[in-house]
């Protein structure tokens, strides 16, 4: 097996467009979430929600963006900030063929087919957009990446809701550890800030409310008065390639994925349970070849939904044990928003710089203890000038699916 290093990050996300912003905003604890307003048509609603500040037209021709939707508009954009930031260059034919793209997305291209429905039934239109399979098809974002960075390797896209990223990483590295590919870029894209998305997630009951005295402050992930998620767009890709391969050529490393664990609760469609997401820890832990004691530090999934944040205290208790309460747990969905399909992707990089900054990033919001929630989730302020060597970065999803990825630190 192969040491696989990360080497180049892209983002484009509600906490800025680099990681130097993103990671800024995220230590400050500097909140991205706002009140919006969405039109579908003469209704107008207003939600809680983390966007991203873009104006495509400075990133793309106009003949590419007739046929993107948002969610390929950032893949695409964060793709390209990852290979520059691995100071790879272009990729010569040899290399292509033995490159992959792997992308998790949730919803895909929620807008489109908003803007879809809307012109079908809302104007009653007796078409809609010829472009519209193009733009909607899930897998349109990997492909948009594979076709402008000519990768003839394989181009794969993953949707297990909210862990799909971390299952795109965790394949990308897997493929690369055995040698089946040498280069990939592995991470998750996400535009679901349409009318009817947010709609349906109101509808569940599982959207944060909006806090009064500050809507900013509304996702509160592990204190009592929780009261739910709040929808996140945006994406972060990653370039990873063999780590002999990157100390060779002098490339920037930011860390390593040691390895991914994977489980499928089977005990309900939407509810989380312990046993499955302590499975799926314990199985990044031995696929990473760590003991449990190695472990310095976790990114939690920590939505801020009842159910959601106690289960997940509660799988982490199961598999460290009395140790549970001296690691570290941070929960950035509390500013950035839950960026679902993407959200994996974008916390593995607040979970790589992270380590590399010797920053435990903080758990905003967090005022009011919970008992279900017992451990260290680093309340409301960063702490610094902390040795961090391993990380386990969790996805826990709707569906059952649990992604694990355990990584460490750089040079």
């Amino acid at each position: 097996m192969r040491r696989v290093a990360v080497t180049g990050i892209g983002v484009v996300s509600p906490l800025g467009h680099s990681t130097a912003e993103l990671f800024d905003n995220a230590q400050h604890g500097r909140s991205a979430i706002r009140l919006i307003a969405s039109a579908f048509g003469d209704r107008r609603i207003e939600s809680l929600a983390a966007t991203v500040e873009f104006n495509a037209a400075e990133h793309f021709e106009p003949m590419s963006l007739r046929m993107m939707d948002r969610v390929s508009q950032f893949a695409a954009l964060a793709a390209r900030r990852a290979l520059l930031d691995s100071q790879r260059g272009a990729l010569v034919e040899s290399e292509q063929e033995r490159a992959g793209v792997f992308l998790g997305t949730g919803m895909g291209a929620s807008q489109t087919l908003d803007d879809s429905y809307q012109s079908l039934y809302g104007k009653m239109s007796a078409r809609v957009n010829p472009l519209t399979i193009i733009q909607g098809m899930h897998n349109a974002p990997a492909a948009w990446i594979a076709i402008e960075h000519h990768i003839t390797g394989p181009t794969c896209t993953y949707s297990t809701a909210c862990s799909s990223a971390s299952v795109a990483i965790g394949e990308a590295w897997q493929k690369i550890a055995c040698g089946q590919i040498d280069f990939a870029i592995a991470g998750g894209a996400e535009a679901p800030l349409s009318l009817g998305s947010l709609l349906a997630w109101s509808a569940m009951r599982a959207v944060a409310n909006i806090d009064p005295s500050d809507p900013a402050t509304s996702c509160k992930p592990f204190s009592r008065n929780r009261s739910g998620l709040v929808l996140g767009e945006g994406a972060a890709l990653m370039v990873l390639e063999p780590y002999e391969w990157a100390l060779a050529r002098g490339a920037p490393i930011y860390g390593e994925v040691l390895g991914c664990g994977m489980t499928t609760d089977v005990s309900h469609i939407a509810r989380p349970g312990i046993e499955a997401q302590a499975a799926a820890l314990r199985a990044a832990l031995k696929s990473a070849q760590l003991d449990m004691s190695e472990i310095d530090a976790v990114n939690a999934h920590g939505t801020g939904t009842q159910a959601n944040d106690a289960v997940e205290s509660a799988a982490i208790r199961q598999v460290f044990g009395p140790r549970a309460m001296r690691i570290p747990i941070s929960a950035t969905k509390a500013i950035h928003g839950h960026l679902l399909g993407a959200g994996g992707a974008l916390e593995c990089v607040l979970a790589l710089l992270s380590m590399r900054h010797r920053v435990v990033l903080p758990t905003m919001h967090l005022l009011i203890p919970d008992p279900e929630c017992d451990l260290d989730y680093v309340p409301n302020a960063a702490r610094h000038n902390v040795e961090v060597r391993t990380t386990l970065s969790n996805s826990f999803a709707f569906g059952g699916s649990n992604a694990v990825l355990a990584l460490r630190a750089g040079h």
